[in-house]
């Protein structure tokens, strides 16, 4: 079948934005065709600095016929009736079929055929509403288009099966030319497919796989840092960013000079990343490590002189930016650390929150509260607060906020402070991502929790929570670093108590109480969200997350999740599946009758009433059961609670086989529901054993 072959060539769209961009064109498309009912095959979509491509295999050339049937009139019914429903159809009388109906009588039934649609008509119509609406982050508009696009677009190649398929988009061009590199092959090119389109274009100095560009980049990074004896610093993101900013990657290396490296490492490695798009490079380790005066770039094309004037070009440009960051550095270093902490009261850091100044009052306390949960001393802890913003008013972070915590703790270091408080400066803003380390030191811990227990606490008093997809102040992110802060470092901390005391002495809470205590539950709700998520992500089975926090009441992540894996060890046991079916059978049953009798069995059964045998031996096994699950519970060896837990499956097997839970003396039958009532509670010490699947 046809292959439909699409390329949106325009000026260069912003390397950001492009894997989205082919992306949306591929989903936006296929999304047409298919509610036009074409039943198309496998779509390819490539995106570069300069065009958008989909290629479609197997799409039909026409849209199927289509029979519609629709029930009419009965035969008897008034003759308005009948020709209100011809004039519907568009039929006339004796096109319509009568049906039998032993009920209603015989009716009308009115068959339409509708043919099918050629695939290029439809096209026609769906491309330049796809092109017009495309959902575009920013786009504007150029001369006197009313198209809005990221950049001028030029020209547009549309080919079914080879041809093309017109259609009017105010003066862009519809046909089957392209152009190649801008400088290296500027002319123009006429392809009859996609295969024939992707070689002329290689042959034109262009890759289109945006995924070869970056493999391109990468190899020929490390090959040449490897010729030079040293070794690149990774960054995926740079050369994916890279990859969408050139059609024909040339790697070159350029130098710096060496003075430049008594600045911190990363200031230069966010130096020439963000203005020039380079690569660090650093020396090996049996070298002496440590950052190298080289660096790499990537050109976008092949120069005669072999990237000389590039890379000379390059060096000048780099040279003078490290200039800046160099004097920067100097600047800050003039001033202590702790004499800037008094400017944070000059900045506002919310409207309803007050300045980065009450912050950092706000987390002195804090992080004073929270040091014996991790073991840090109070008052290091409450002095690494009071400089954890300091940075953000030196020249260096306001020209890279980037860069916000880490020249903190340098320039803490030059100030005098032990190194650990120093860490705990550019920790405590630890973890920003899923792959970013957690702080591991007591001081770092202790101003990490505060950090984020500030932002959710005062945040949620603010009643600027998260909504839908909309978290503009990053709080998600908040809770699952407090999340894994805590399980990461094994800490146990009463959540609950902390953020009904953030929420009380948010400048933004004017309430009593009982309101503080309700944001704060509120607060906890959200913080159990995101770490069942958490769980789910690591494996654990969420109807054992849910069957655990279906017993409410637990600020305590670290205990929660200790609960879960022993759950999971015994419930993937065979006692564990046994007893499970056990307490799925007692439940199921007491369901019923309580429903039945509209009443609830909870209590102590009649041991004057319990059969000599099974019943006695359940009723002792449970006794012994609870208090050995309640001793273990107390000891904080859920491992312990399961195996005491685990005793229970002889007993209650014994019971369902000797005994009728629903005996026909109504004593018995009542004193037998409260004993299978015993347990249910005995297994809810441990989790909501109803939750539970399979």
């Amino acid at each position: 079948m046809p292959e439909l072959f699409i390329e949106l060539f325009s000026e260069e769209i912003p390397a950001r934005m492009q894997a989205r961009a082919a992306a949306d064109l591929e989903r936006l498309v296929r999304e047409g065709l298919t509610e036009a009912g074409l039943e198309i095959g496998e779509s390819r979509a490539f995106a570069g600095p300069r065009r958008l491509v989909l290629v479609i295999s197997d799409v039909p050339h026409k849209t199927p016929d289509i029979v519609e049937e629709r029930r009419g009139p009965r035969v008897d019914a008034p003759e308005k009736a009948i020709q209100g429903f011809l004039r519907a159809t568009g039929l006339s009388l004796d096109q319509c079929d009568i049906v039998a109906d032993e009920k209603k009588g015989p009716y009308y039934v009115a068959r339409i055929e509708r043919p099918g649609r050629p695939t290029e008509a439809v096209l026609q119509e769906l491309l330049p509403d796809v092109i017009r609406r495309f959902p575009w982050p920013k786009s504007m508009r150029w001369g006197a288009r009313r198209l809005r696009w990221v950049r001028p677009l030029h020209s547009i190649i549309c080919l079914l099966d080879g041809r093309i398929v017109p259609f009017e988009l105010e003066d862009i061009p519809v046909g089957r030319e392209t152009r190649g590199h801008r400088f290296m092959a500027p002319d123009v090119l006429s392809v009859t497919g996609f295969a024939d389109y992707e070689e002329k274009l290689r042959k034109a100095f262009v890759i289109l796989s945006g995924a070869e560009r970056a493999r391109i980049i990468r190899a020929r990074a490390e090959q040449l840092a490897e010729e030079a004896g040293l070794e690149l610093v990774e960054d995926e993101g740079l050369i994916r960013e890279t990859a969408g900013l050139v059609e024909w990657p040339v790697v070159l290396m350029g130098s710096f000079d060496e003075s430049f490296l008594d600045v911190p490492e990363e200031v230069i490695i966010t130096t020439i990343r963000s203005h020039q798009k380079c690569f660090a490079l650093r020396r090996k380790a049996e070298d002496g490590g440590g950052l190298a005066n080289r660096y790499l770039l990537v050109a976008n094309l092949e120069a005669k002189d072999g990237g000389q004037k590039i890379i000379e070009g390059n060096n000048r440009v780099i040279a003078a930016r490290l200039s800046d960051a160099r004097f920067f550095w100097e600047q800050d270093l003039a001033t202590p650390l702790e004499e800037r902490v008094p400017e944070l009261d000059r900045i506002t850091f919310h409207a309803k929150l007050g300045t980065l100044g009450d912050r950092v009052r706000r987390l002195e306390a804090l992080a004073r509260d929270l040091a014996p949960f991790v073991d840090a001393d109070p008052e290091e802890a409450a002095f690494a607060a009071r400089l954890a913003k300091a940075d953000l008013v030196t020249e260096m972070v306001g020209e890279f906020p980037e860069l916000q915590g880490t020249m903190g703790k340098y320039y803490a270091l030059k100030s005098c402070v032990p190194p650990y408080i120093a860490q705990a400066i550019e920790d405590h803003y630890r973890p920003q991502g899923p792959s970013d380390r957690v702080p591991d030191q007591p001081v770092s811990i202790a101003v990490a929790l505060a950090d984020k227990i500030d932002m959710l606490a005062n945040f949620w008093a603010a009643g600027e929570k998260p909504t839908g997809s909309r978290d503009p102040f990053a709080l998600r992110r908040a809770a699952l670093g407090l999340i894994r802060i805590v399980l990461e470092n094994g800490i146990r901390l009463p959540l609950l108590p902390f953020l009904q005391d953030r929420v009380r002495l948010s400048p933004a809470f004017s309430g009593d109480d009982a309101e503080a205590e309700a944001i704060a539950r509120d607060l906890l709700g959200f913080i159990i969200e995101r770490l069942k998520v958490h769980l789910r992500e690591s494996g654990v089975r969420h109807d054992l997350i849910d069957a655990v926090f279906g017993l409410g009441d637990q600020d305590d992540l670290l205990t929660i999740v200790r609960r879960v894996k022993a759950l999971e060890n015994f419930i993937n046991s065979e006692d564990g599946q046994n007893l499970l079916a056990g307490f799925r059978r007692a439940a199921n049953i007491l369901r019923i009758e309580e429903k039945k009798d509209k009443r609830t069995y909870e209590g102590e059964p009649n041991p004057q009433l319990l059969i000599a045998g099974p019943e006695k031996k359940l009723a002792s096994a449970i006794r012994q059961a609870r208090a050995n699950v309640k001793k273990a519970l107390a000891n904080e060896d859920f491992e312990a609670a399961m195996a005491a837990l685990a005793r229970l499956r002889e007993p209650v097997d014994t019971f369902f086989d000797k005994v009728t839970v629903n005996a026909e003396d109504p004593t018995l039958r009542e004193n037998r529901l409260l004993l299978l009532s015993r347990i249910r509670d005995v297994a809810r010490l441990i989790a909501d054993f109803s939750r539970i699947e399979g």
